[in-house]
């Protein structure tokens, strides 16, 4: 029993360890969820699962099954809350993408540590934040199609609109760099102002064309 205890101890305090480890790298580029964030995470997801294996009956020699899976399920959808809370929380900015992604990653960190799959979680962890850190530089050293201009919008204030406006560009290539709303100058409307990646070869004529036809779409601004 002792050695039992010891063990989940162990597993909790890995837990901390590898959620910290990532939580620090959020923590030094002042992302909204930092250190404290990534090891309650991490921690809780852990400690969901120390629980759901040691419920009775989880082993064979009760007569009564118990799907540990469920608890982890309940995590994984519990932390799509609280990442689409990071971005959220910037305001009108679409930021905290990868802030949201890191968390929804620690989570699964903490169910592997709950499961005794230590190997597995150092591993995802390292994996990480090569992919946060390294990465990162790399990417911004990539060269890039294309060029940025500003698109600014002039939509209904209702939902489903900035979805259709989303769709027509992803259909198209065009990458948005950034977003904010504004109120517009009408009741009942929104003003969008993008920055957006095009596409090497773009028809312009085209795509404002494609967006004033959404029936969402109210006006259409393209600037360099």
């Amino acid at each position: 029993m002792a050695h039992q205890t010891v063990e989940i101890v162990l597993r909790l305090a890995l837990a901390v360890l590898l959620g910290g480890l990532v939580g620090l790298e959020r923590e030094t580029r002042r992302r909204q969820a930092g250190l404290r964030t990534f090891i309650l995470v991490c921690l809780g997801a852990a400690l969901m699962m120390v629980v759901s294996l040691a419920m009775p009956g989880f082993d064979d020699s009760q007569p009564v099954s118990v799907d540990p899976g469920r608890i982890a399920a309940q995590v994984v959808t519990g932390i799509g809350f609280l990442g689409a809370g990071t971005i959220l929380r910037e305001g009108p900015t679409i930021r905290g993408l990868t802030t949201a992604a890191g968390l929804w990653v620690v989570a699964g960190i903490g169910l592997a540590v709950g499961a005794g799959l230590y190997l597995e979680a150092v591993v995802v962890t390292l994996l990480v934040l090569v992919t946060l850190v390294a990465l990162a530089e790399f990417e911004k050293r990539l060269p890039r199609g294309g060029h940025d201009t500003t698109l600014t919008l002039t939509i209904d204030d209702r939902p489903g609109g900035l979805g259709q406006v989303g769709s027509a560009l992803g259909a198209r290539g065009v990458d948005i760099r950034d977003l904010q709303l504004r109120p517009a100058g009408q009741a009942g409307q929104v003003r969008v102002e993008m920055v957006v990646r095009l596409p090497l070869r773009v028809d312009l004529v085209e795509l404002t064309g494609a967006l004033a036809a959404l029936e969402a779409v109210r006006g259409v601004e393209l600037g360099e």
